[in-house]
């Protein structure tokens, strides 16, 4: 009997295992991308933005054409495309290589037409396009796995599209080349500025813009780089001015997730494991192209410092909501309001989430004000501060620990709050209020249930 227990355990196991990939294959093979492709269906905006996935070339000129007919032709029907192709080095290689056209990034036959994404640029610049993709061994955050990171997200997929759109605007990085090299002029020297970067890092949750623009480094940048040769390459001696792919795209390395010590601030690490050290000495290598090495270990340990004041804060407030949650406290509940239709298991064990591993990274919504308060503190009040720290910006360290005592103080507010609701309630009712489906209803509701 025993024995038949064991076959049967095992056997359940192995059909398991074939069962579940079988699920998420099914599960990306709908018409959209990722883990949700099958709830909901690309606008035609994201041809452009996911490529591989959903660009489809025009029907209406058929035929193959050459280079030249390429550019014969679109001279008069995108003339800016064709004068930043004509400015670029693809259209003046020099050293005796030959002019790269159109056809081929686009292709020759223009009824199956194609973009330049990696793969395609990595017909000529192998190089470089492994180094990008090799970000994909440290996991998140990094350019690699951008559009991954989006498309398997559960509110990418369950809320209406027009508020998660300009998500893709950024994180199409991961599918196409041009969000840095912009077309058609692909131009290094234009990559190289930060402007090129702050395109997608500003704004909360990652304010690189305001941090740099206000350490220095940033002053020196905005006060000479008008007189700086942006065409040099990423070496030490080439600029006065160190600027976000000097750091992080050093010699032209165009993998920059390598160093990361503290992975975006969005958890608490340990910073002196023995991988974090290593990146400690890549760190101060890069900084020591202008600065004593000493001084620069000395700046990597300010960070630290902070982060451990930062999550010292995060953790009371943590606290606070955990126990809130235990004693059955949110308002409203997790059972009380609508869970992500794509999260089956949401549907049957209902949950608060309250910090990075529970899941605050997708509470964007469908949460109690309390836990929005925690999450705009962590993911924006927090992480603004980790970028101030990153950049050297002392006054913005200031500011946005300002913010986090502000946040710890108004969560310790309403949680106060909540308690005396909740004693006020047990003593009249003998439980806690039941608000029927005041949450479960409503325009925004209803409007996610039947639009997206």
């Amino acid at each position: 009997m025993r024995r038949r227990y064991i076959w049967v355990t095992l056997a359940i196991t192995l059909l398991a295992i074939p069962a579940g990939y079988a699920y998420v294959y099914w599960n990306k093979s709908g018409p959209g991308a990722g883990l949700y492709s099958r709830e909901w269906k690309p606008e035609p905006v994201q041809a452009y933005w996911d490529p591989d996935h959903f660009y489809k070339s025009v029907q209406t000129v058929q035929g193959e054409f050459k280079g030249e007919e390429c550019v014969a032709c679109h001279t008069a029907i995108t003339p800016g495309i064709v004068n930043d192709w004509r400015a670029s080095r693809h259209a003046n290689p020099g050293q005796g290589r030959e002019t790269v056209y159109c056809s081929a990034c686009h292709g020759t036959n223009h009824q199956a037409l194609h973009m330049p994404t990696p793969k395609v640029c990595a017909q000529c610049h192998e190089h470089r396009v492994t180094q990008f993709l090799d970000e994909k061994r440290y996991g998140f955050p990094s350019h690699a796995l951008a559009m991954e990171r989006a498309v398997d997200a559960k509110h990418f997929a369950d809320k209406p599209k027009a508020e998660v759109a300009a998500c893709l605007l950024c994180h199409s990085v991961a599918t196409k080349c041009d969000s840095c090299h912009t077309r058609h002029r692909f131009s290094a020297a234009e990559a190289r500025r930060p402007e090129a970067c702050v395109t997608c890092h500003s704004g909360p949750p990652h304010p690189d813009d305001d941090s740099y623009f206000a350490s220095a480094h940033g002053k020196k940048y905005l006060a000479e780089s008008a007189k700086q040769d942006w065409s040099k390459p990423l070496a030490k001696g080439n600029y006065a001015t160190p600027t976000c792919a000097y750091c992080h795209l050093h010699n032209g390395n165009h993998q920059v997730a390598d160093k990361t010590i503290w992975k975006f601030g969005l958890q608490e690490v340990n910073p002196n494991t023995s991988g974090n050290e290593v990146r400690r000495a890549a760190w101060v290598k890069v900084c020591g192209d202008c600065h004593d090495a000493a001084w620069s270990a000395e700046q990597l340990k300010g960070l630290d410092r902070e982060r451990k004041q930062a999550w010292t804060k995060l953790y009371k407030a943590e606290n606070l909501l955990k126990d809130l949650r235990a004693k059955d406290l949110l308002y409203p509940g997790a059972k009380e309001r609508p869970p992500y239709p794509v999260d089956m298991m949401e549907n049957f064990f209902p949950h608060a989430r309250i910090g990075y591993l529970d899941g605050q990274s997708s509470a964007f919504y469908n949460v109690s004000p309390i836990e929005r308060d925690y999450f705009e503190m962590w993911y924006f009040a927090s992480l603004s501060a980790y970028k101030s720290a990153a950049h050297n910006d002392d006054a913005g360290v200031k500011r946005w620990h300002s913010d986090l005592d502000r946040a710890l103080a108004g969560i310790e507010t309403k949680a106060g709050a909540l308690r005396t609701q909740g004693a006020v309630e047990k003593k009249m009712l003998g439980r806690r209020a039941d608000p029927g489906r005041l949450w479960l209803d409503g325009e925004y509701t209803r409007h996610n249930r039947e639009h997206n």
